[in-house]
């Protein structure tokens, strides 16, 4: 049986893929998968998001053309993991989740790490983040390694901080005197329909103009950019890496009020030099930031609908009050397997 947590990105969104700093954590939500061993060279998957099971060979190849052939359509990415795993052996393997789907809380990226280490795959975190990465890819999902490098990284207690031009990673202290609530807008979020492959291509452009990834320039590299929209994209990418190294030291020492002007200057910057984000999402942040006790608010994840993340006083802010689609979660340890005596 293995484990793996989802995760809320506290600050630095849309700055994996260039190179610069988030501050994720692993979240008490989660994705467990139970492998029976058979002697077969067939792998039959069950999940309790979808009635309709899925079988596939063990000699699958790791194809996007392959894998895009696969029914019912959520065992494409389960076909990656195991194209990329090669497990010697097939067998039964039943996926249950407590992680909301489309919700930009890594449900895809805790599925992949838990299938890789009921496969047998053996990595450290950088590794395996790189393998789930590929993974997604194949399945029609162009996403950065934040989301399994977190997953596999984690500490209890502890957000992560995250450096992708090194892929260095540091436990950071999620002072007690702080929640965390994560609530959904009601939007599910697609990566493979949403604007993040354009926003992905922007960067790159931005890159390609500066010289450099987006995520290791300063203001003055991005300044002198001609062209509007790219001079916002960037903008945004350099700001929020500056926001990641001003955030862990507030998490740290219990400064809510730091901390959350950080995560609304964040989310300001999210919705508007980056476009990543939508009306609903918007006027969410808006009513979440605006309650008693709340420190700030802003999206978290990729965008384009999905969750919103709130840092406050210890109970100040009541999940009950979206029934359903709120959740006070807690900084967890990260994905773990299990094995049974043969």
């Amino acid at each position: 049986m293995a484990r793996a947590p989802g995760r809320v990105n506290l600050i630095g969104d849309h700055t994996d893929y260039n190179q610069g700093l988030a501050l994720p954590m692993a979240i008490d939500l989660g994705i467990e998968v139970h492998l029976a061993e058979g002697v077969g060279d067939r792998l039959v998957l069950t999940t309790t998001f979808d009635p309709e099971p899925a079988v596939l060979s063990l000699d699958l190849a790791f194809d996007p053309d392959v894998l895009a052939a696969i029914s019912p359509p959520w065992a494409r990415l389960a076909g990656a993991v195991l194209a990329l795993s090669r497990p010697a052996r097939g067998g039964t393997a039943r996926i249950s989740s407590t992680l909301p789907a489309g919700a930009g809380l890594s449900s895809s990226a805790a599925c992949c790490v838990a299938l890789a280490l009921v496969f047998g795959v053996t990595a450290p975190p950088p590794v395996m983040a790189q393998l789930c990465q590929r993974a997604e890819a194949a399945a029609g999902a162009d996403v950065g390694v934040m989301d399994p490098l977190v997953i596999m990284a984690a500490r209890a207690g502890h957000a992560l901080l995250i450096d992708f031009s090194s892929m260095a990673t540091q436990p950071v202290l999620v002072n007690p005197d702080l929640d965390v609530v994560v609530v959904h807008s009601g939007e599910v979020r697609r990566i493979g329909s949403s604007a993040y492959a354009a926003r992905r291509a922007e960067c790159d452009a931005v890159a390609v103009a500066i010289g450099m990834p987006v995520g290791l320039a300063g203001d003055d590299d991005v300044r002198g950019l001609s062209d509007p929209l790219l001079r916002a994209r960037a903008r945004h990418v350099v700001s929020e890496c500056r926001r990641v190294r001003q955030m862990a030291p507030a998490l740290a020492a219990g400064d809510g009020v730091s901390a959350g002007g950080l995560m609304r200057e964040s989310h300001r910057s999210l919705s508007g030099d980056f476009a990543a984000s939508t009306p609903a999402v918007d006027a969410l942040v808006a009513e979440v930031a605006g309650l008693p006790g709340v420190y700030g608010a802003r999206m978290t994840g990729g965008g384009f609908g999905g969750c919103v993340v709130a840092l406050c006083e210890p109970g100040a802010l009541d999940p009950s009050r979206w029934p359903e689609r709120a959740w006070r979660v807690h900084a967890c340890d990260g994905a773990s397997v299990r094995r049974s005596p043969a």
